[in-house]
């Protein structure tokens, strides 16, 4: 009869209410991930949403979203943690909440944070331990076309785990080098989670190949000078202090990446991390971002184990400092509006060089038996500690000055749609009009052949001519005067390195479209030679120089086509405007 009365109270409850039920239920779950189970193992696709619905079902706390289709026609999701259960990102911002954004599986055979991450969710939810000001939102797995695409081998030089996923993604793309081209829907999907959300700060969890050393994790952090001037000073001298020594009080001592120049005892060179990459696409928007970086030697479990505690140092500091950094954000956001100058290009700078305690292995060299030739290899029965030279500062080669406003014609849609998706505004011509400002021409420029899917442009020259060009109803005005401004200006300048016109969106005005017939326009040519006498002195002067255009009949007669007024004004002719006013 007790028996019947304890049962009938527990029923009772239960369905009174529903929160002891879940409670109940979660402690009759096994709750032990893939990894847990077998260390060399890494959760599939499928396993890791199937755990991440099941945290959406036992927590009331979180929430599993779809964010648009990926490549591979699979939806992207992303988990959000909020301890009061409000999952609207204006409304947690109007409370002050700090939001951390953490991206997994961008190279499916980089697997870390997708274990990793399920497992801090569970433990945070478990013992109720995400600080209140903290929201987590947490992409399962970016790279759904290559984490479908299973294997145990294009990996070669990793340590585990038995098997994982293909870096490339459905359209085999490389993910991490998409960000502002934005090709896959992969990337037009994070778009809209990282405009969303527009995180306070961002991590995208890694593994690293390179040079042998005793470190199970690096860091890279946005390049500091390439951030806004405070948020850079606050990330470069108080924050990845406090990672490294949290990293360290965690068993898990860390250094930045290691990207040596020769070996890493010659010295290494904080990594460049232009707009393509992830890091370098949020601090174009003012947010810390960074790529904790497993080494590919050392066992899968310890890389799992070193990007928790990563993790868990990101969230400790931003409990600590969440309020300090959002404040710097907003004021760069700020900043970064009224500013007018911005830079382009950089190069590293030489003349600074720091000293780092480096704990590596003595690099040595030995005869290939492949070969035959003198190979390199790393002795891990010779371990070291010195210091060794880190140049972590780069310079700017390029700035330029902002227009009032960009004014791109509609045609150029691809350029108008990322513009939108990333939150920049901009207002459509109400009316066909000429408009006076300044425009470039292309003179010259470098190409690298099949590269992500484009022939990426560097090293590209312009002329800048002030002229007055025809626009048209539905044209874009773009103001350059708000947060988004570094996103406008590094995009649609185009000697930037990650701009449109490098990823080669814009072509179509390197080649002319119209062109002559050569028996036909000899005459008119000799024409206009004899009525216009600069031309004809251009031509003897370029002769003269030039003794291949010299020898060239058909070279000079393109010549004076060129100068003549048969010739189309838009070949090269770069077509967005910097307007001088509006």
């Amino acid at each position: 009869m007790r028996a019947f009365i304890l049962g009938f109270v527990v029923i009772l409850l239960t369905s009174c209410h529903p929160a002891i039920t879940q409670i109940t239920d979660m402690n009759n779950t096994d709750w032990a991930t893939a990894h847990e189970r077998d260390h060399n193992t890494t959760a599939t696709y499928d396993e890791a949403i199937a755990y991440y619905k099941k945290l959406d079902q036992a927590f009331a706390k979180m929430k599993l979203m779809e964010y648009g289709k990926t490549d591979i026609g699979r939806p992207l999701h992303a988990l959000v943690f909020s301890n009061d259960g409000d999952f609207d990102p204006v409304s947690l911002r109007k409370k002050g909440r700090q939001i951390l954004l953490i991206n997994n599986g961008i190279h499916p055979g980089e697997p870390c944070g997708v274990d990793a991450s399920m497992m801090l969710l569970r433990d945070y939810a478990q013992k109720d331990q995400l600080p209140e000001n903290l929201v987590l939102v947490v992409i399962p797995l970016y790279n759904i076309g290559g984490a479908l695409n299973r294997n145990s081998h294009t990996r070669a030089n990793q340590d585990g785990p038995e098997s994982y996923g293909f870096r490339g993604n459905a359209r085999n793309l490389d993910l991490n080098r998409d960000f502002i081209k934005a090709d896959s829907r992969n990337a037009e999907a994070f778009t809209r989670i990282f405009q969303d959300w527009q995180p306070t700060l961002f991590v995208d969890n890694h593994t690293s190949n390179g040079a042998d050393y005793q470190y199970t994790m690096t860091i890279i952090p946005n390049q500091h000078d390439r951030l806004e001037k405070g948020l850079g000073t606050y990330l470069d001298e108080e924050m990845m202090p406090q990672l490294y020594a949290q990293m360290k009080s965690r068993n898990w001592e860390s250094c930045p990446y290691v990207y040596a120049r020769e070996t890493p005892d010659k010295g290494i060179i904080a990594f460049l991390d232009l707009g393509r990459y992830s890091t370098g696409y949020t601090s174009l928007f003012n947010t810390i971002g960074f790529m904790p970086e497993t080494h590919m030697l050392k066992p899968f479990k310890d890389r799992v184990a070193s990007t928790y505690a990563f993790m868990e140092s990101i969230i400790y500091i931003m409990e600590k400092d969440g309020g300090k950094i959002a404040r710097l954000k907003a004021e760069a956001n700020e900043n970064v509006c009224a500013q007018s100058t911005f830079d382009l290009n950089w190069t590293l700078d030489t003349e600074q060089v720091n000293e780092l305690e480096f704990k590596g292995y003595e690099a040595g060299y030995k005869p290939s038996e492949v070969s035959g030739e003198d190979r390199l290899y790393y002795d891990q029965n010779q371990p070291f500690t010195k210091n060794i030279p880190y140049l972590k500062n780069y310079k700017p080669t390029l700035s330029i000055e902002k227009p009032y406003a960009y004014i791109i014609p509609q045609a150029w849609r691809e350029v108008i749609e990322r513009l939108q998706w990333n939150g920049v505004e901009m207002t459509p011509l109400q009316n066909n009009q000429a408009i006076k400002g300044e425009v470039y021409y292309i003179k010259d420029f470098d190409t690298r052949n099949a590269y992500e899917g484009h022939h990426l442009h560097s090293n590209v020259g312009v002329e800048k001519r002030v002229e007055t060009l025809q626009f048209f109803k539905g044209d874009y005005v773009v103001k350059v005067n708000q947060p988004t401004n570094r996103y406008i200006v590094e995009t649609l300048e185009p000697q930037a390195p990650d701009s449109w016109f490098a990823w080669n969106f814009f072509d179509g005005i390197l080649m002319q479209k119209e062109h002559f017939s050569s028996y036909i326009f000899e005459d008119e040519a000799a024409e206009i030679l004899r009525n216009q006498p600069e031309i004809k002195a251009a031509l003897e002067k370029r002769k003269k120089e030039d003794e291949e255009f010299a020898a060239n009949a058909y070279a000079q007669l393109e010549f004076v086509y060129q100068q003549s007024k048969h010739y189309e004004p838009t070949h090269k002719r770069y077509p967005v405007m910097r307007a001088f006013e509006f």
